[in-house]
């Protein structure tokens, strides 16, 4: 006869292990509905609190031109004569493009209060028509700006900027001219920013044809780059204590080089003139003054109208001797500048 089956043992669970156990399955159970329950209580906290829900109720929107088609040409002021020179100048940046931020303003509001003041100077003097590449917070790109210029058989071309820099210190104008390469590091670090002007998150929307690389090579533009020297020393001179006493802070080495896509017009003498540091304090407080703006303008011009009577070989009023070559500055790099003077976007 087999033996009758025993009762099962049933051993008593101590409280420290029934704790243990009890422990753990809570944390199961919260691991699995913590995130239902966070996201219960931001939807109450939605409507409670009126905070913006989890939907995208704005679009980014760039208004650009379609493809291929050609920018506006703008309106020429002054002299209602054919014959008479035509200066186009040209505010940096504009629209969605900033340009550097400074202490009192972006520099698309700073170059366009400046390339106004230039323009209502050149009209005040006479003989000079003038057309601006935009009076308003409009964006072009870059080479829409230079062919402008092109399209209108303009004389001159004068781009107006605002220089950045991570050191507060850094201060002064600089001329800028074309080039292959960089007549410094600060130079090709600065052409470089500017040209990044023309990319929308990474993607280029400009017009990368050969033609544009071809033309530092041709030789016609030789001429068109000796006077753009010309002009860029005549700006450093009348910059210097020039007409009507108007003094700009210049750069121990104002003039410089570089390849700015906005200088690449093969037969229109241009420059790229930095009015000067918006990260620096007296800078910006002097360009953004009504002052400031006038030594800028009444220079300027004096330089434009002197670059003109040259041409013609006639004497300006108020025109000093031009300083020989050998008491210029040197436009060659004497040492790279330091990383805190770079330019930066």
């Amino acid at each position: 006869m087999s033996e009758a089956l025993s009762d099962p043992v049933v051993e008593p669970i101590e409280p420290d292990e029934a704790l243990r156990r009890g422990w753990g399955l809570g944390l199961l159970i919260f691991a699995l509905f913590a995130p239902l329950l966070l996201l219960v209580a931001m939807l109450l906290m939605d409507g409670w609190m009126g905070a913006p829900g989890f939907t995208r109720d704005y679009v980014v929107r760039f208004d650009l031109p379609p493809a291929g088609a050609l920018a506006a040409l703008p309106e020429i002021a002054g002299p209602n004569d054919p014959r008479s020179p035509l200066v186009v100048i040209d505010a940096g940046h504009g629209g969605h493009d900033p340009g550097a931020h400074g202490v009192h303003q972006a520099e698309k509001e700073l170059t366009l209060s400046l390339a106004l003041a230039l323009r209502q100077r050149l009209l005040e003097v006479g003989g000079i028509r003038v057309a601006l590449t935009r009076m308003d917070d409009r964006y072009l790109l870059l080479e829409e700006r230079s062919d402008i210029a092109r399209r209108m058989k303009a004389d001159l071309f004068i781009s107006i900027h605002a220089d950045s820099a991570d050191t507060p210190g850094a201060h002064g104008a600089t001329v800028y001219t074309l080039s292959d390469r960089g007549s410094s590091q600060g130079a090709e670090h600065l052409a470089a920013a500017e040209n990044r002007a023309d990319t929308v998150n990474g993607v280029s929307l400009a017009n990368t044809s050969s033609s544009v690389s071809a033309i530092l090579v041709d030789l016609s533009q030789r001429h068109a780059a000796e006077m753009s020297t010309n002009l860029a020393r005549l700006i450093l001179r009348e910059g210097q204590g020039g007409e009507g006493g108007a003094r700009i802070d210049f750069r121990e080495r104002a003039l410089q080089s570089a390849a700015f896509v906005v200088l690449k017009s093969p037969d229109v003498p241009s420059v790229l003139y930095e009015a000067g540091y918006i990260s620096n304090a007296e800078d910006a407080a002097r360009l953004s003054s009504p002052a400031g703006r006038r030594d800028f303008a009444h220079a300027t011009a004096q330089a434009i109208r002197v670059y003109f009577a040259r041409q013609r070989e006639t004497p300006v009023q108020g025109e000093t001797p031009m300083p020989s070559e050998t008491s210029m500055p040197s436009e060659a790099p004497t040492q790279a500048e330091t990383p805190g003077a770079l330019a930066t976007p």
